[in-house]
């Protein structure tokens, strides 16, 4: 399981890239943090979610 924005889930083994796809997020406009590290939009492709991560999924409104 994996602890996703303070809630368990079942995602091991899918990249970041995928799980945000999967979840509705827009990756220009979102920031994750994994592991208590911030993760580069370049590496989201490349790094695979696996049991015991935490990670946090920011996104980022536009407004004024």
């Amino acid at each position: 399981m994996i602890k996703i924005n303070g809630t368990e889930q079942d995602s091991a083994g899918k990249s970041v890239a995928q799980f945000l796809a999967e979840n509705g997020y827009d990756i220009k406009r979102v920031a994750v943090e994994l592991n208590e590290g911030i993760l580069l939009k370049s590496q989201y492709e490349d790094t695979f979610l696996k049991d015991g991560d935490v990670m946090e999924v920011v996104s980022f409104v536009g407004g004024g």
